[in-house]
């Protein structure tokens, strides 16, 4: 459920990243006065006027450099089983990452959300160490553990010092291989897990997001809702034990290491540790038929002050050759802090604070989506203006100017988060999930930077077109209801 809860927050703290020089606004001091004009002070010299040292032009930025991937080593167990080590850096640590393709999209039905639960029991001990025992062997190599469920996998992180990389890859093998899975815990971790999810039900983020999902994919995996607290109380231990056996294996399971360490030493703990993982299931992930949906959803919230606004559609995910230039034209639109879209209905309107684009992506498809939580009696100016920006760019290609500013951003940005070995572990992820060319990574920033005006413009007609998007606002239905009906008036005139 990691994407379903965390996706907008974790994309809005990614677009609050932008450089500072964006961010920073003009801030307007209104002082109290009265009717008598404030006396005028004393010339005197502590208030006569000082020379100041002109400002200096800031040095002109270099030219993007393309990302040069470090060196790795590559190789598949007999079982199929798939490693990749990175030597990186300098700082005596090492970050490693198994990712197994076994996520929520492979939940049956009537089951969602037993990938989760699985997920919870990994740390809950092996068949030689208790949970106590796994995290004091784990924190005395100096480093962690934890276990991610996210759509697609299931994850396991871990890091500590170089000199223990051997051990850590033994471990990790230890809890995938030889989980517990105690009955003993499973009432407990079922609690948690529903408490989550009840927490997120009740943000009107999540309501938006899961009525926008549920509209472009339907019944598919990715359209599913957050289970209920009763769907979650029906789920076994014998579900989560079938889960593990019918959806783990080495043919979907891939191991990442990157840092500082001992490549033979870790190559040999891996083959030892994990050649024994039973093959399993091919890799498989049901590909989505999304679907665009023009419609408009309003959920009530009564007596709100903000109404959460979702509007998108279903576009490209990472395979797609337009994929590169559809991400340079959501960060010019959206999906920056010097986006059109903030400088809109943030800085000029003051309808929102923190509004975002982003582009979610899947295994062979994604989606590209507005969001805003607006004030509610703006709630249809918003729209009104999401649509003004995204229009306005289908009609006129953005300067050379802005576009390079946008361009540096998400050069930057890339390099940026390729700077560690857990980034660098996260986009070999990318590429093997995809079925990506490591080119997708060196040539990135070379792509970016090719990207011109009129293909920004061209990329916004063909992917991101209004009177194809679905719209979900929450809100307060007797004051978002008479705005709504207004700007579906106002749309149907202009088509």
């Amino acid at each position: 459920m990691k994407i379903l809860v965390n996706g907008l927050l974790c994309v809005a703290l990614a677009s609050a990243a932008a450089p500072a020089a964006l961010a920073q606004t003009k801030v307007k001091v209104k002082t109290k006065t009265t009717g008598a004009a404030p006396a005028k002070p004393a010339a005197t010299p502590a208030t006569a006027p000082v020379a100041t040292t002109p400002r200096e032009t800031p040095p002109t930025g270099g030219t993007p450099r393309d990302f040069a991937l470090p060196a790795k080593e590559e190789f598949t167990l007999s079982n199929g089983l798939k490693a990749k080590l990175v030597p990186y850096g300098q700082v005596p640590k090492v970050t490693m990452m198994v990712a197994i393709q076994a996520g929520n999209v492979h939940e049956e039905a009537g089951q969602v959300g037993v990938a989760d639960l699985l997920g919870k029991l990994l740390s809950e001990g092996t068949a030689t160490l208790s949970a106590q025992q796994l995290a004091d062997k784990v924190a005395r190599m100096g480093g962690d553990l934890s276990v991610s469920v996210g759509m697609d996998q299931t994850q396991i992180y871990a890091s500590c010092l170089s000199e223990f990389a051997p051990e850590l890859s033994a471990v990790l093998a230890d809890v995938v291989l030889h989980p517990t899975l105690p009955e003993s815990e499973f009432a407990r971790v079922k609690a948690d897990f529903k408490r989550q999810m009840a927490l997120a039900r009740a943000q009107p983020g999540t309501q938006a997001r899961q009525k926008f999902t549920a509209a472009l994919y339907g019944t598919h995996p990715y359209g599913r809702p957050i289970p209920s607290d009763a769907e979650i109380d029906a789920l076994t231990l014998a579900q989560v034990k079938n889960f593990y056996q019918t959806q783990f294996g080495a043919q979907r399971t891939a191991v990442f290491v990157a840092g500082k360490f001992d490549n033979a030493a870790v190559r040999e703990a891996i083959t030892k540790a994990w050649v024994s993982m039973p093959k399993g299931p091919a890799p498989h992930i049901e590909i989505a038929k999304s679907q665009t949906r023009p419609d408009i959803t309003t959920l009530d919230r009564p007596n709100a002050p903000q109404s959460t606004i979702i509007i998108g559609l279903p576009t490209v995910d990472p395979s797609h050759p337009d994929f590169i230039r559809t991400r340079v034209m959501n960060s010019l639109l959206g999906g920056s802090f010097g986006s059109r879209i903030t400088r809109n209905i943030r800085e000029d309107k003051g309808y929102t604070y923190s509004p975002y684009s982003y582009l979610e992506t899947h295994y062979r498809t994604g989606n590209w989506s507005q969001n805003a939580d607006v004030t509610t009696q703006e709630t249809g100016n918003s729209l009104k203006e999401i649509v003004y920006e995204i229009e306005r760019l289908q009609k006129t290609p953005p300067t050379a100017e802005e576009l390079k500013g946008i361009q540096n951003y998400e050069s930057g940005m890339f390099v940026l988060r390729n700077s560690t070995p857990g980034g660098i572990i996260g986009q070999l992820n990318t590429l093997e999930l995809h079925g990506l060319p490591d080119s997708y990574l060196t040539e990135q920033v070379k792509n970016i930077n090719a990207v011109t005006p009129e293909q920004v413009s061209e990329t916004a007609r063909k992917y991101v077109r209004p009177e194809a998007m679905t719209i979900v606002v929450v809100g307060d239905k007797k004051i978002i209801d008479p705005q709504i009906k207004k700007f579906q008036a106002s749309r149907k005139k202009a088509l």
